[in-house]
């Protein structure tokens, strides 16, 4: 029986690393859509919002209407930014990105969907990723709509700013969307500059903010995926905000089987047929063990 909801009037056993067994019978038929979420790259060294390591609980996120239309506050961001994203570019994919990898390689896992911003699942080998909230590793220019590489505008951040090394912040506590912690007084000695596309237009990292809307194309692609998939298996996420969890309300709607694997409970559990909680690090490599030998 899988371990989540009721079945049968039978209440399930308690979500524990028991559920791997569960799991590796609902993937053996192949054809499974990854959803993953930021529990999946803390072993990387980049914290999730709302687990063991959320940031939530230490700063507010920045907004797109405050990114919009807030100069200021768009400075803010990328000063922190600035600072932050060493650790987003240094960041290495470790065995839940690899494992994700090698199950598609040997057929069980289809296309993957990410809510991550990092890049990681397609370090570690994955194909096929749609990045729901984009990628911090672009630049769009809000004038020209110009997508760049983020490399290059760090190249041009460091010349212009060749001294700003602000104190009063912990370099090793980058956020999810890839900023930093910094007092407002150290904003002044940083120095923007804007799309060499058009200009003068003002750059925004090409990912999805919150307050902002993911592209509507992106999203009917994503429920496509859940369509044709055999199951979905939710990897590291507490769904707490509709923009991944509409796809585990379609999914059971439609009778697909879900899997969710996350160390701690979730929006989607009363949801999910196969429910393990326990850390990613332990499941996906014993998963990737039993189905991709």
């Amino acid at each position: 029986m899988p371990i989540g909801r009721d079945h049968g009037g039978v209440t399930a056993a308690p979500p524990t690393v028991e559920g791997i067994s569960a799991l590796t019978d609902l993937l053996a038929d192949g054809g499974a859509l990854v959803l993953s979420g930021a529990g999946i790259s803390t072993d990387s060294g980049i914290p999730d919002y709302r687990g063991v390591t959320g940031s939530l609980r230490r700063h507010t996120p920045m907004t797109y209407q405050t990114f919009t239309r807030d100069p200021r506050g768009r400075h803010r961001y990328w000063a922190r930014s600035f600072v932050g994203w060493r650790k987003i570019a240094d960041a290495r994919p470790n065995p839940g990105h690899r494992s994700v990898a090698a199950l598609q390689q040997a057929g069980t896992v289809g296309d993957v969907i990410t809510q991550n911003v990092d890049g990681l699942h397609q370090a570690g080998g994955a194909r096929g990723v749609v990045e729901l909230h984009g990628g911090l590793d672009r630049t769009v220019c809000l004038a020209c709509g110009d997508v760049a590489d983020r490399a290059e505008l760090d190249l041009r951040l460091q010349a212009v700013n060749p001294r700003f090394r602000p104190a009063g912040h912990a370099p090793d506590e980058v956020n999810p969307d890839g900023d930093v912690e910094l007092p407002d007084a150290a904003l002044d000695g940083f120095v923007m500059v804007d799309c060499l596309a058009c200009g003068g237009g003002p750059l925004k990292p090409d990912v999805v903010f919150f307050g902002e809307t993911v592209p509507r194309d992106r999203v009917d692609h994503c429920f496509g995926l859940v369509d044709r998939a055999a199951s979905l298996v939710v990897l590291g996420s507490s769904l707490t905000v509709m923009s991944g969890y509409r796809f585990v309300i379609h999914a059971a709607k439609r009778g697909i089987p879900v899997a969710i694997v996350n160390a701690g409970a979730t929006r989607g559990d009363a949801k999910a047929d196969v429910r393990v909680d326990a850390p990613l690090g332990v499941v996906l490599p014993e998963l990737a063990r039993r189905l991709a030998g």
